[in-house]
């Protein structure tokens, strides 16, 4: 069993949350869910992203989630891994210096990270992605390549790991990069 750490916000995807947050537990791991500012009980909005054939995602309004673990108790000591989902979220959290050193905490520790979309705004903002294939929504590839990461251009439906880091474009991908997140995890 892993101790897995997910960061997340208001506005964070609906599903790029909830279906990680319930598959690894299926399978037997301890997933805490935190968000800047928020304590155990609050609750972030979710917003759910959709491919309807629009040059770009939908946007409708999601569902609350309440978080079981305070973020300012939190350390990457504390966990074997972290988990970083996409939506609206990764955009102001990248402004928060502890996220950022969070983030970068896992990284020095060679703990395994998962991010999925716009999750990877996150890595390219603690610049611990350079020199490594870094998957994301089509629309943070600018973001990977100036983080020094080479950007994956893969099916939506796919996910690629590269060391420490499992990535993938958006949702459609959970069953690969769960899986291969989880393979990471022992």
């Amino acid at each position: 069993m892993a101790k897995i750490l997910i960061i997340a916000g208001d506005f964070v995807e609906d599903y790029e949350l909830m279906v990680p947050f319930q598959a690894l537990q299926m399978v037997g791991h301890q997933v805490s869910v935190v968000c800047p500012d928020k304590q155990a009980g609050d609750t972030v909005k979710t917003a759910i992203h959709d491919f309807e054939g629009d040059q770009t995602y939908t946007e409708k309004p999601g569902h609350l989630f309440s978080l079981n673990a305070d973020f300012n108790q939190v350390s990457a000591d504390a966990f074997d891994a972290l988990l970083i989902p996409g939506g609206r979220a990764p955009e102001y959290l990248r402004l928060n210096s502890k996220v950022i050193a969070l983030v970068q905490a896992f990284a020095q520790q060679h703990k395994p990270i998962a991010a999925v979309c716009h999750g990877a705004q996150l890595l390219a903002a603690a610049k611990v992605i350079e020199g490594k294939t870094i998957s994301a929504y089509p629309a943070c590839a600018p973001e990977v390549a100036l983080a020094g990461a080479n950007y994956a251009d893969i099916p939506v439906t796919d996910a690629v790991t590269d060391g420490l880091f499992v990535t993938a474009p958006a949702w459609p991908a959970h069953p690969n990069w769960l899986a291969q997140f989880n393979k990471l995890l022992g």
